[in-house]
């Protein structure tokens, strides 16, 4: 698959003039839920509802969808309110289904987007579709698993294609539900710059406080579009209450979002430059995030130096690693001077940590 001006065509045909926003609830519940939400969303920014017709859940037990039953709901909201649908699907029968009833907008979820046999699956299903099918990023940061997906897609003739970022699993507690790992999507955006990406805030965050800020932040990064799990009770929704916000608050915030729409040379210029400092912002905050974990190593070897009375500084070691850390600077464009500095600093800090921990 090669980039090419003609992925973007099905979404600069719509001719928004502001990012694409998709929003509805996580899941859709009753009729009545399902109705509502859409009528409160309706002649917004809002192009495409959304709603979880099947919810795959971590354990047996917990809600998983309302199924087929939602797709006439979905059907209901397009006739009433005008607003196309957007569902999820993990097979051939959930294709078929979500064809039957005209759902304009289909997305692989995370959990199916790590298995290539589900993915395979469904691209054969909707082999030469002219709906739009978007893919969500596997659970773990796996670039060349999330691009395979959407190769399976392309090479199943499917002209509509785009991709959703929605952020990554981790063992750590992070304030993120997911860590967003904004470098994969840059790099994924470099790769096929003319394919859409859409963020999915919601489920970045886990917490609807937040949704605001990573999606100004995906903004920023030049992102096409937003998905953003919407409910008009949220506290009581069925699934993922935490991190939905109300129709009322997502309104405001699409009024609040900061977005350049201008196309001459200098809005051009200012776009760019924003567009490299919010990623200069990502990159730094996830140096701080490392160098905090670095030195948590370093208070582990001074607890065990401190146990076996053996002296910090260890030159044959550190000597090692300094002539390797040149080398690999080197490698990445980095002048000798830079890594030296770099990483005397880095030492310094380490063995203050150490000596700290061996003289309390």
């Amino acid at each position: 698959m090669e980039n090419k001006k003609e992925m973007r065509k099905w979404l600069d045909d719509m001719d928004l003039g502001h990012p694409l926003v998709v929003a509805g609830p996580c899941s859709a519940e009753t009729e009545d839920q399902v109705l509502k939400i859409a009528h409160e969303l309706k002649d917004t920014d809002v192009s495409y509802y959304r709603a979880g017709i099947w919810k795959p859940r971590t354990r047996p037990g917990n809600f998983e969808g309302v199924g087929a039953i939602g797709l006439k709901w979905l059907q209901k909201v397009k006739e009433e309110t005008g607003l196309k649908t957007a569902t999820e699907v993990a097979n051939r029968a959930h294709v078929d289904l979500a064809l039957e009833h005209d759902v304009d907008l289909l997305w692989i979820g995370a959990r199916s987007t790590v298995s290539p046999f589900i993915v395979q699956e469904i691209a054969d299903a909707l082999e030469g579709t002219d709906k739009i099918v978007l893919v969500k990023n596997p659970v773990n940061p796996d670039l060349s698993l999330w691009l395979g997906a959407v190769e399976r897609l392309h090479s199943a003739n499917i002209e509509k294609l785009g991709v959703i970022h929605r952020g990554f699993s981790t063992y750590e507690k992070t304030k993120y539900r997911n860590i967003p790992e904004w470098q994969l999507a840059i790099e994924l955006q470099t790769k096929f710059p003319d394919l859409p990406i859409i963020n999915d805030p919601s489920h970045i965050t886990g917490k609807r406080d937040m949704v605001f800020d990573v999606s100004q932040t995906a903004l920023d990064l030049n992102f096409d579009g937003l998905m953003i799990e919407t409910h008009y009770d949220p506290d009581n929704a069925w699934s993922d209450a935490a991190q939905q916000v109300t129709p009322k608050t997502l309104i405001q915030m699409m009024k609040d979002l900061r977005i350049r729409k201008e196309t001459d040379e200098e809005a051009e210029y200012n776009n760019n430059l924003s567009n490299l400092r919010a990623q200069i912002d990502v990159l730094d905050n996830q140096l701080i995030d490392l160098l905090g974990k670095r030195m948590k190593v370093s208070d582990g070897i001074g607890e065990l130096k401190k146990q076996k009375n053996v002296a910090v500084l260890q030159s044959n070691r550190w000597n090692a690693i300094l002539g390797n850390m040149i080398l690999e600077g080197e490698q990445r464009g980095l002048s000798e001077e830079f890594v030296l500095k770099m990483f005397k600093a880095i030492h310094q800090e380490s063995i203050n940590h150490q000596e700290k921990i061996i003289n309390a």
